[in-house]
């Protein structure tokens, strides 16, 4: 008989099967199509992103709501997920998901856009926005809204919560050995907890305006830094960078034979498993980026779309493809038996103090800024449930539950977490396709007025 951990699993690995990876994908390439290709304005939409737009209705910057959803985005997928697609999907995975986050601009412009067409002010005379008042005040479809709310609300408290603060604590326990006393397992995990739950509080707790703030210094260095240290790490690679790239490209179109302890894997493991943990990453079509992007002070729901899109540039084109490209040329993909933590950790390690330094504060960052990027999320999720009046008891509820991830791991959370952030995706596309000439439309109007953009 199987037991409800097993059926959970299953569960998870049903909702993201083949049919979600087409379903978002195909999604990426349609926008890409209807909105005469989109990326073509990065530069412009990069410039936007550093530059405000002045006298606008808003709560929170454009770079604040760029550097939040960021922070939510940013997270363990980008180090731990990468080497699972490697491990799985060969080198050739690496192209999969870099090309995955080139077509995924599309659709986290297009939800962006619409989020903030269709966001509102609530009680509090703050913006509200996301999937749900688009599903309700577009597509008069409130039941959609709901389903996409109670999602996100369970979502948050296993993905963007518990299973990131066990992983700090994990993290912490297995470089115990670089503590200069002698501690147990336990005692780190408590002493993580408490760390972790105070400064949880001190942010979070502020709203949306703190947790901004605090997301637009913190984003920026941890991003800076991780890329920084995989350049260094590069560098010491350098006559393996031209050999590295070229393995990659040929494995994403003819496979990875079998070489010293990897098994091998065709072209369909490497484009599931690189398309699948791109998507994972950058959450291009899951609905919660939009959630932030309705907070920001715009006039023009083009101009924050615009912005909003470089999210996926920068987790997935620039931070995934980095993470790729050193565990690639490292070799140690091929050693058997290789973990995900495994290979982060072997990858990392070939420059000493140094590189596990880099894996330890890009892991320790990533994993705490998606803390508070998904507290956000889940707040405005349980707001369009319940109303304001539920915030604040729901972020005495997320700080005590992040000291709770740290000392207790249960699989059965991130499984069923995982499937409700799979789940998340399919009312956000429905709307995004039923709306996709709003957003045509919309970009028409933009560039029309501003040409030359």
């Amino acid at each position: 008989m199987q037991t409800l951990d097993t059926l959970i699993a299953q569960a998870a690995s049903l909702v993201w099967g083949p049919w979600l990876v087409f379903l978002l994908f195909g999604t990426h390439l349609y926008l890409t199509w209807r909105t005469g290709f989109i990326q073509r304005h990065l530069g412009h939409a990069i410039r936007l992103s550093v530059t405000k737009d002045e006298g606008s209705p808003g709560d929170i910057s454009q770079f604040g709501a760029l550097a939040t959803a960021l922070a939510a985005t940013i997270g363990t997928g980008n180090i731990y997920g990468v080497a699972g697609a490697v491990l799985i999907g060969g080198p050739g995975a690496v192209l999969w998901m870099w090309l995955t986050g080139v077509f995924g601009i599309a659709t986290k412009y297009g939800e962006a856009l619409l989020a903030v067409k269709y966001r509102t002010v609530n009680a509090n005379g703050q913006m509200s926005g996301g999937a749900m008042y688009v599903l309700q005040n577009a597509l008069k479809a409130r039941w959609a809204g709901i389903l996409f709310a109670v999602f996100t609300a369970i979502a948050a408290f296993g993905i963007g919560n518990m299973v990131q603060s066990n992983a700090i604590a994990d993290l912490v326990v297995a470089k115990k050995g670089l503590i200069p006393f002698a501690v147990e397992d336990w005692q780190i995990k408590v002493g993580v907890g408490i760390f972790l739950t105070v400064i949880t509080a001190a942010v979070i707790l502020g709203g949306v305006s703190s947790i901004s703030k605090f997301c637009t210094v913190l984003v920026p260095f941890m991003a800076a830094a991780y890329v920084i240290g995989c350049l260094v790490l590069l560098a010491f690679n350098w006559d393996k960078l031209g050999a590295t790239i070229q393995l990659i490209v040929t494995s994403a179109f003819t496979g990875q034979a079998a070489v010293g302890g990897f098994v091998g894997a065709g072209i369909a493991e490497a484009m599931r498993y690189g398309i699948a943990r791109g998507l994972f990453s950058n959450e291009s079509g899951l609905g919660s980026a939009p959630i932030v992007a309705a907070a920001a002070q715009t006039r023009d729901p083009v101009r924050q779309a615009l912005v909003s899109s470089t999210g996926t540039f920068w987790d997935t084109v620039v931070v995934c493809a980095m993470t790729g490209l050193v565990l690639v040329s490292s070799g140690d993909w091929q050693t058997a038996g290789m973990t995900k933590a495994g290979l982060c950790d072997a990858a990392f390690h070939h420059l000493g103090f140094f590189g596990d330094a880099v894996l330890v504060l890009g892991l320790f960052t990533f994993v705490f800024s998606t803390i508070l990027g998904w507290s956000y999320y889940g707040e405005k999720a349980v707001e369009y449930l319940a109303g304001v009046r539920a915030v604040f008891p729901y972020r005495l509820l997320w700080v005590a539950l992040v000291f709770v991830g740290s000392v207790w791991k249960s699989d059965v959370v991130w499984n069923f977490s995982d499937m409700m952030n799979g789940l998340m995706a399919i009312p956000n596309i429905i709307a995004l396709l039923l709306l996709s000439g709003v957003v045509a439309s919309e970009t028409k109007r933009y560039f029309d007025s501003h040409p030359g953009k």
